[in-house]
């Protein structure tokens, strides 16, 4: 369970991490400097497992990950929109941030606490007592970020059983 963080549409991968930060990969750095222009208090108040929540079109922008690494930086447990840009949708999966796409997400409110079962594709609002489908995770997906992204799932597991 966390708090969500509500943006709005069309948040673009500057707007979370700005290009002047991203001469690191560290995941704190970035963490540190998350949503910095928009939203200057998130860095600091953030707590781990709390859940970004957003309008259509998540992450869409550059294609560069950091924008993925800084938001897992921060502990969050998951994002959760409409819908992703597609680039951002990878680098999320690759580095072992959930993400969620879930049309509903809309009706979520600022600061509503967040319950969400990423094997179901359920997203539990209790401050509003709603739940919410979410479009869930294809289990070979979920194995990566379960793992932690896909280098460490790679680690993991040996070509043969992957391909048996």
């Amino acid at each position: 369970m966390g708090r969500a963080w509500k943006f709005g549409e069309n948040l673009n991968t500057d707007e979370i991490i700005p290009a002047r930060y991203n001469i690191t990969i560290d995941e704190k750095e970035l963490a540190a400097k998350a949503f910095c222009e928009i939203r200057p208090e998130f860095a600091a108040q953030v707590q781990p497992g709390d859940v970004i929540v957003a309008g259509r079109n998540f992450g869409c922008g550059s294609s560069r990950e950091h924008a993925a690494v800084a938001i897992r930086g921060t502990g969050v447990q998951c994002v959760i929109a409409p819908s992703f840009a597609r680039i951002f949708f990878r680098n999320a999966i690759n580095i072992g941030l959930p993400i969620l796409e879930c049309p509903q997400a809309v009706e979520i409110e600022d600061g509503d606490q967040i319950e969400v079962n990423l094997s179901r594709g359920e997203i539990r609002n209790l401050s509003q007592g709603k739940v919410y489908p979410a479009n869930p995770l294809p289990a070979f997906v979920l194995k990566i970020v379960e793992a932690g992204g896909l280098v460490r799932f790679l680690r993991e597991h040996d070509i043969e059983e992957l391909t048996s």
